[in-house]
Formats: C-alpha cells, structure tokens, sequence
C-alpha cells in the first residue's frame, strides 16, 4: 500500500458517546487502519453524545473504506457522513470569470458595454492589432483538450477530462497571472480539431495543447503553429522536456558530469520523450538511446510514424541494441516517460557509477524510487511524495507569460533551453544536493524568472511586458 495521500482525504462525520476518551478512541482507529489523521472537530456536544468530524488522509478509496469501517466499528459510534475532501474542492468547478472593470452605475456600463463599445470595435475592425491591445486576447491561453491521453487515465472524452483542464487554468492564474479557459472538444478528429483551435484564435492570445494521443498531437501541434499567428504549445511534450531538462542540469552538477560525455537511456517514445529527446539533443547531448516497449528503436526498421523514425535515425550513435534491461547497462542517466514497474533495484545497479534515475511515470514510476536510490546517486518522480518532483507547473505558466508579453507567435529550442535554464538556476548553489535538484513548486521565483528567459531568448528588452494602454493608436 502506498503512503496516505491528501489526494484521498476524507472526513468521516462519527457521532459517538460523550466519554473522556472518545476523541482518542477515534484517533487509535485511524492510526490503526493506517491512515494518517489530520484533523479531530468536534461539530455538536450533547450532554450524552458529541459529533466529531474526523479528517485523515488515506492511500487510496479502498483504504479511506477500511478506516471508515474501523471508525464505525467502535463501540457506541455511529457514521452519520464521510465526505470526499477531493470530490468537495470540485463542487461546481475550480474557475470562475470576474469582471476586471467596475460596473457601479450607467457611466460604466455605458463605457464597459453599450454604447461606448462600439467605438472599440470600430478600432479593432480598422487594425485587428488593435485586438491583443484592448480586449482579454493578450493574457488569456485556451487550454485545449480532447480527453484522448489523459495522464494515468487515458482515453477518458472532453467531460472527463474538464477537471484536469479546470486546474491547468487555475494554476496558469495562480502562478504567472494568465487568465486561462478549457476548451474541451467533444471530437478526436485531427482535421476538426485544428479546424476548430483555428476557429477560436480570435479570442486568445496563445493555445497549451494538452493531454491530446501521440501520434495526432504532433501533427496538431505543428499545423497549428503553421497556420496561427499566436503561440501553441504541447504541454505534455515540451513542458515536460523543459522541466526534466532542468533537473537533469541540477543532477549533472550534483555527480559532476557534463550533457555531452553521459549516457542517457530514454524510456518511452511517445510525445513526452520525442520532445525530452529533442530538447537533450539539442542541449548538445551527444548519447541518448529511446526505447520503445520492445527495446532500443533499430534505425533501420520500419518505424510508426515519423517521429519515432526522427528519434531512431538521430540518436544511438553506437547502434546498440536489446531490451530495456539490456541497454541500461552502463549508463548515466535514465529517463522514463513510460509505464510503471519496467526495472528493478538490481537493473539499475547495472547503470555507471553516480548514476541519475528520472523514472517519471504516474502515478506508479518505472522503478520504485526507494529501491532505486539505493543504486543511483540523484532520484526523481513524477509524485509529490518523493523528493524531486518532476512537475511541469515549473514551466508552462511562466513560458506563457514569457511568450504574451513577448507578443511572440514561434517557440524556439532556445526559448526552450532558457527556460530550462532559469527553472535549474533557482535553486541556488548552496542549495543544491541529490534531494533537491529542482525548486519547489510554490518557489515565487520561478515564473518570472522563466518569463524573463522566454523574454530574452526572443529578444524582448527585460523591461518590456504588457503594461498598460489607454486610447487608440
């Protein structure tokens, strides 16, 4: 069983018996069940009962089941309600638009809305330039998604996948202050759905691709970036690179190797380790070898579709071949962006001395981290309850704001490799050791400090950004 998670957190509402020791009784059962308490609230006392809200968290619904069953099987208590603490935070969705303006009286709203608008318009349809100036296109992103690879849940549809979307937007506000909406598509049809982002751009000043299959998000992403004048960005693909891009400089400097003498085995050839190998490449990389499930991608044969054929023909320069297993044998760093429980403690004993693991897939990482570390000198996950976690909220909300205050439409390797950078930079030397390679999540630091690298590999002045405006040009 996995360790409790705030990610199962439940409050189970227990009227029980008004004794000096009920609180404890309630406590000892948590504790027994496994769970970790966080909270004892008693809600209601009676002179011969009180009602205690019991807040703990749990490893997964079954297990928030068993300490549910515990807590009821005290003698005398009674479960009146156990709420869901996740399920709660999503009652009626995470966003919510407020207005930016006042509406007070009919001088603003004469302004705000008719007739003052009018004339607003009338600027816009002489200079379309005018849009990103004076209307929400040059802070907003839409988060576009067809719910076809949802991260750990697959193919799930559009509704489904509106939660995940819901807290995208939210964490683009939280951290860089763009205001960011789901644009979920009930269709996964590559031709409609470029049709469709085409079709909305108007209204945006930038498009993060998200959670869309491999090989379609390819394609998606690079006609999109062709045919719109405004930024688009596969976050699951280039966010993802930036951000182990990152910590893969920081794990360089913590064993004192360099980019260009290691050998770095990439597990999983999707659309995350197409764009992480794109990136280390070109970083100057000069040894990575991509696996599929079978093993090393043989140069020679007949690959899927052309990425997997990019990856096959630009990589491995030693043409090794063999499993997974086989190929790590010796080597510095590996990168999984794959599935869960691929190695184990003894495949990466095989690895190099000071070897670095990034075994990144959710929510079951390709070799249990602990088993790992005692193998590998540096260790990362993709969880948040492990050290290193491999997040890319590091990277995409400071990018974004980087980008529209900017006013760029293309996204370049160096932008890339800057933002990367600046992401490995905050975490200051005296920082920095095998547990910490990347900053933390809420680190104020990092968001702007990736928007001004995004600004300056585009070549905008620092000082520049959105500012304000007043008036027509």
């Amino acid at each position: 069983m996995s360790a409790p998670s705030p990610g199962y957190s439940i409050t189970v509402r227990a009227e029980a018996p008004a004794a000096v020791d009920t609180t404890g009784a309630l406590a000892a059962a948590v504790a027994s069940a496994g769970g970790a308490l966080t909270a004892l609230d008693v809600v209601e006392s009676r002179a011969q009962s009180l009602v205690v809200d019991v807040t703990c968290n749990a490893s997964d619904a079954d297990h928030a089941d068993e300490i549910t069953a515990k807590i009821a099987a005290i003698p005398g208590v009674r479960v009146r309600k156990v709420s869901d603490r996740t399920f709660l935070l999503h009652l009626g969705g995470k966003l919510e638009v407020v207005p930016k303006v006042p509406l007070r009286h009919r001088d603003d709203l004469s302004r705000a809305y008719t007739p003052g608008v009018a004339r607003v318009c009338l600027a816009i349809a002489q200079n379309p330039d005018d849009a990103r100036r004076l209307t929400i296109k040059r802070n907003t992103v839409a988060v576009v998604t067809d719910g076809s690879a949802v991260l750990g849940l697959g193919n799930i549809g559009p509704a489904a996948a509106l939660p995940v979307m819901e807290g995208k937007a939210a964490l683009f506000k939280q951290f860089a202050g763009v205001d960011a909406w789901p644009v979920c598509l009930d269709t996964q049809d590559t031709e409609e759905i470029i049709s469709i982002v085409k079709a909305l751009a108007p209204v945006y000043g930038g498009v993060n691709l998200e959670d869309i299959s491999a090989p379609r998000c390819f394609e998606i992403e690079s006609r999109l970036r062709a045919e719109l004048d405004i930024p688009v960005f596969h976050d699951d693909q280039h966010g993802t690179a930036i951000v182990v891009m990152a910590a893969l400089t920081n794990a360089l400097r913590v064993v004192g190797k360099r980019f260009e003498d290691v050998r770095i085995v990439v597990s999983g050839v999707g659309a995350a380790g197409h764009a992480i190998i794109r990136l280390l490449d070109a970083q100057g990389a000069t040894d990575i070898i991509g696996c599929d499930r079978f093993g090393a991608l043989d140069p020679d044969a007949e690959h899927r579709d052309e990425f997997r054929g990019w990856i096959a023909s630009h990589t491995n320069p030693s043409r090794t071949t063999g499993t997974l297993q086989e190929v790590l044998g010796g080597a510095d760093v590996f990168v999984g962006v794959s599935a869960p429980d691929l190695l184990t403690a003894e495949d990466i004993a095989t690895m190099a001395d000071d070897a670095i693991v990034f075994a990144l897939a959710n929510p079951d990482p390709e070799v249990d981290p602990v088993a790992a570390s005692r193998h590998a000198a540096v260790v990362a996950t993709g969880r948040s309850d492990y050290a290193n976690q491999i997040n890319n909220v590091l990277a995409f909300p400071g990018f974004f704001r980087g980008l529209l205050d900017a006013a760029v439409s293309d996204i370049t390797d160096e932008m890339m490799i800057a933002a990367a950078t600046a992401i490995a930079d905050c975490v200051h030397p005296d920082e920095l050791n095998a547990s910490y390679i990347v900053p933390s999540v809420f680190d104020p630091d990092v968001a702007p400090a990736v928007a001004a690298a995004v600004r300056a590999a585009a070549g905008v002045p620092a000082h520049h950004g959105a500012g304000a405006v007043a008036g027509p040009a």
